[in-house]
């Protein structure tokens, strides 16, 4: 192979047979300056400070990337899972100990080994990940269990280690930062899929008009984007940045980062002539350069769709016709 790098990402996932080496060599010699530059800069703010209140400053360094070391801390204090366990503190323990919908578990028992079969880590977390999934289905009845929690509550459970702080960080996304994604209506995907569309017809018309013309439906594009929050679509540490926004600033980062994915594959997309060839766009865009460039590509989520408000998606989200 003559790489320096294994086969195997640092969270256990297998590279694909035609991983680029040459060019992610390329990447992780800057990148990994960028990041022991942060772990010092992210060592002196806790040293002054803490993870006890959101502010510009930690925003500013949340976007700029997350030490692993701090991840499970920061994404369980930002995201109010922390306070929301503290609150009750009996009741993961007391979901796992009452009584089971068979159904439903067999459902779970059936996804397991399919969630993460090339991850070299997932063998010795599987029945961490059963005993999560069956608290929440057990918790939350409307969404029960749905195929894509599981990688969710996998690769949450992978990079924090910790069942129960999975459990209530799982329970944060499902509940407040894709709220009606996984019920069986999946009514919130349907809108925010729609309100994309909405967003895109305004912000790149051109882009908006040819895909419409050539016949790919948004739903068919963003549905996996939106219902694993990236994760089993974009590389691995993308994913885990993307993710460090979504605790701290909510959902608008799923927008900003569809939005950019599309703006800053316009001339690629303009170029295509049939639906195959839209379809391969996207699918390879999701593995490209640009992706791996984890730094790079967070750093323009915040500066190419402009300006994305909370408001604006609210209003938006009322005025979608489905």
């Amino acid at each position: 192979m003559g790489s320096k790098f294994s086969d195997v990402d640092e969270y256990g996932f297998q590279r694909p047979e035609d991983f680029d080496y040459s060019n992610y060599e390329e990447i992780m010699s800057e990148y990994l300056k960028v990041l022991a530059k942060r772990q010092m800069q992210w060592e002196k703010y806790m040293r002054s400070h803490g993870i006890s209140v959101m502010n510009r400053a930690l925003k500013r360094y949340i976007r700029k990337g997350v030490p692993a070391h701090l991840r499970k801390l920061v994404w369980l204090r930002t995201s109010g899972a922390t306070a929301a366990m503290a609150s009750d503190p009996a009741l993961y323990r007391n979901l796992l100990f009452q009584k089971h919908d068979e159904e439903i578990v067999d459902m779970i028992k059936i996804d397991l080994p399919r969630t993460f079969p090339n991850n070299i880590f997932f063998p010795d977390i599987q029945n961490q990940l059963f005993n999560i999934l069956v608290a929440y289905a057990h918790l939350n009845k409307d969404v029960g269990y749905c195929q894509g929690l599981n990688y969710i509550a996998g690769l949450l459970l992978i990079v924090t280690k910790d069942e129960e702080g999975t459990f209530w960080l799982l329970r944060h996304i499902v509940e407040r930062i894709a709220p009606n994604y996984h019920t069986k209506s999946m009514s919130g995907l349907i809108t925010d899929i729609a309100v994309l569309n909405e967003l895109l017809k305004v912000r790149v018309p051109d882009v908006h008009a040819h895909i419409n013309n050539l016949g790919l439906p948004w739903a068919v594009i963003v549905t996996k984007w939106f219902i694993c929050l990236f994760a089993e679509v974009l590389p691995t540490e993308t994913v885990l940045r993307i993710w460090d926004c979504l605790f701290s600033e909510g959902y608008k980062i799923l927008f900003r980062v569809s939005i950019t994915l599309i703006l800053r594959h316009r001339d690629t997309l303009m170029a295509t002539e049939d639906i195959s060839q839209l379809a391969n766009v996207f699918r390879e865009m999701l593995q490209s350069p640009m992706v791996t460039n984890c730094h790079e590509f967070m750093n323009s989520i915040f500066t190419i769709p402009g300006n994305i408000r909370r408001r604006d998606i609210e209003s938006l989200r009322t005025q979608v016709i489905i």
